[in-house]
């Protein structure tokens, strides 16, 4: 099994591009900080890259900036790429399968806004009063 679930912080805002076939990918790094503190009494962060592709990099390039906190399930991926120095160079990243947005925003890069949450997940049905309830607000309760 390869899962991964990390909350933090994005260190930078994030980098969208498109492949040559049309495809979107977002890139981006969050800082997770240890339960623990070190023997100096500071809490110790560590850094991870972030892979998004298709709708869900679309969704993270206009939502996300720099500061915001954010939830991610997906992942670990190894590759490696020849650096122009020559030298082979290994890369560890998260390929995120979902990310939900946990930092409120005001308004997105365009102006839109967009609300919190998981943009993977599909929006639950409506469920209805099992037999025997009544399904009233909650302003009009009596207590």
């Amino acid at each position: 099994m390869n899962k991964v679930f990390l909350i933090g912080n994005l260190v930078k805002d994030p980098d969208v591009r498109t492949t040559a076939g049309g495809t979107s990918v977002c890139t981006f790094r969050i800082a997770v900080t240890r339960r623990f503190q070190n023997q100096q009494g500071e809490r110790v962060s560590d850094f991870f890259d972030v892979v998004s592709w298709r709708q869900l990099a679309d969704l993270c390039g206009r939502y996300l900036a720099k500061g915001r906190k954010v939830a991610v399930a997906g992942e670990l991926q190894t590759r490696t790429y020849d650096a122009k120095d020559g030298t082979k160079r290994y890369v560890t990243e998260i390929v995120a399968d979902e990310i939900e947005f946990l930092t409120p925003r005001e308004g997105g890069r365009d102006g839109s806004g967009a609300p919190g949450g998981d943009y993977n997940r599909p929006e639950p049905a409506q469920q209805q009063a099992p037999e025997g309830f009544i399904d009233i607000e909650d302003d009009q309760l009596p207590f």
